[in-house]
């Protein structure tokens, strides 16, 4: 908690209160509707449209634009990031694991897409930053060097990386963190 309470003070240099509330709220509250309010809010953390809105409200083709969006971007994103050798094979791992995840989010529930999610962002992160992922200082590393991937960072890890949400909580908060990097 002290961490959180650290990552909090730290984050407010570069966003409003409110959306760290809302943040809070997100991960505790249950109900949906409290849920997609409170991603709204942080959604404005990432410069998010009524574009946005509309997807957390079921705009289905709102949303496939997003994942469109989401799968090309982070494709050409690690696809760009030059790799030492030893990380070719790992590059080749990402690329196939977001291939994958791509297709199982319109095929399957997103509950069952949320650990892979994560594990697949870690490692794209690695290709893009390095070694400096490992230490515990990134995030603020990350704020500096580039507020707009901190703050998408910020938000990536202050999410479980393990849980028992229900579909409509998974889905919201992918597409959240699905709508910073279709637009990075």
């Amino acid at each position: 908690m002290e961490n959180s309470v650290k990552t909090d003070d730290l984050i407010e240099q570069f966003i409003d209160g409110s959306i760290i509330k809302a943040m809070h709220e997100l991960l505790k509250t249950s109900d949906i509707k409290n849920v997609t309010e409170s991603a709204i809010e942080v959604a404005k953390a990432f410069n998010a449209d009524e574009t946005f809105k509309a997807v957390l409200q079921g705009d289905k083709l709102a949303e496939q634009k997003l994942l469109n969006s989401f799968h090309k971007n982070l494709q050409l994103l690690v696809q760009k990031t030059w790799v030492e050798q030893s990380d070719v094979e790992l590059k080749d791992q990402v690329l196939f694991c977001l291939e994958q995840l791509c297709k199982d989010f319109t095929a399957r529930p997103y509950t069952e897409s949320y650990d892979p999610f994560f594990a697949m962002l870690n490692d794209a992160v690695y290709l893009m930053f390095g070694i400096q992922t490992q230490n515990p200082e990134f995030s603020e590393y990350a704020l500096r060097i580039d507020p707009e991937f901190g703050i998408f960072w910020w938000y990536i890890n202050s999410l479980p990386h393990k849980v028992e949400w229900d579909n409509d909580k998974c889905r919201i908060t992918l597409l959240l963190g699905m709508y910073f990097l279709a637009n990075y």
